[in-house]
């Protein structure tokens, strides 16, 4: 669930640099594909050339679109594996009437902003994984330790990943699929839509999904003292309130420490947040600053970096 990585080096701003990545901000030209997502939020798949299928989450009112580009470029600077989401616009050709955007002249539909996924590079294994089966992994027998485990555990808290049904990880294979077991299986997560807010028992946009009120005034540890990470569970989560060790604490308190503030600053940048009001139940709150962002970040991880886990 980690890999070996260089935090400091890492360009947040342009991302995982693979087969298939967008520019920040690049117009992405692609023809409508009719399919049925699962979920709320708005999305759309679209074929970029003739076989490139990819999933488009749009909307000025979706959170997610800002929330999963900054989740999971963190994921990707710290070493953690997961999807990888790109802040694009769209243009559309052959969009319904029914989906909100700007329509051209010439009938396609511009969809801005966006956040276009692209898939961790292997093959999935085709299964997800709840959250208390990381307590069956044994580093005894080649699993991640828990150091590994306990740090993703908090990383989950200190973002308030909500919405952590098996449906939002998944056990994927590095390297090409073959027809024998799989030898480098890794333990990600796939959606990170519902971060950087309030954990909330529906998982609901607006207060769990880039709400820099809801996510400055949330505190990492549930009590003054002890080691009890502060994460409510939703009605489809399967990670609360978890118990973090000391290895775990110290293992991302080190891997966070490495992000300059040059970092920071692209990681909310790249996100757009300036375009999500700071309460976005609110209109009259306004939009933030990537400052108020980059400040709210350091305070919380000045929580885990203040901590002594027994």
């Amino acid at each position: 669930m980690w890999l070996p990585t260089d935090v400091a080096s890492k360009d947040i701003s342009r991302g995982p640099d693979l087969p298939g990545a967008f520019e920040p901000g690049a117009t992405v030209r692609c023809d409508y594909v009719e399919k049925k997502f699962p979920g709320r939020t708005p999305k759309i798949a679209c074929r970029i050339g003739a076989d490139d299928e990819v999933k488009v989450k749009y909307g000025w009112t979706n959170g997610e679109v800002f929330a999963e580009v900054a989740a999971s470029r963190l994921l990707w600077a710290l070493g953690f594996p997961t999807d990888r989401m790109y802040p694009v616009k769209v243009i559309c050709h052959g969009c319904p009437e029914t989906i909100a955007g700007v329509r051209k002249v010439d009938g396609d539909l511009l969809l801005d902003p966006v956040a276009i996924e692209r898939k961790h590079p292997g093959w999935d294994l085709g299964t997800g994984w709840s959250w208390k089966e990381l307590d069956e992994v044994s580093d005894e027998d080649g699993g991640a330790p828990r150091a590994q485990r306990d740090a993703l555990k908090l990383l989950a808290a200190f973002l308030q990943h909500t919405d952590s049904k098996p449906d939002q990880q998944a056990i994927v294979c590095r390297g090409e699929k073959s027809g024998g077991p799989c030898e480098h299986p890794l333990m990600i997560i796939t959606d990170l839509g519902k971060t950087f807010g309030r954990a909330s028992l529906s998982n609901a946009d607006t207060p769990s999904s880039m709400n820099l009120r809801a996510w400055s005034q949330t505190r990492v540890w549930k009590t003054e003292q002890g080691c009890v990470a502060n994460l409510p569970r939703s009605y489809s989560g399967t990670l609360k309130d978890p118990v973090i060790s000391e290895e775990g604490r110290a293992f991302l308190d080190r891997l966070l420490t490495q992000l300059s503030d040059t970092q920071l600053t692209d990681l909310f940048d790249v996100a757009r947040v300036q375009l999500r009001p700071r309460w976005p139940d609110s209109g009259r709150s306004g939009f933030p600053t990537t400052q108020e962002w980059v400040d709210a970040f350091k305070a919380k991880r000045a929580e885990i970096a203040g901590r002594t886990c027994a």
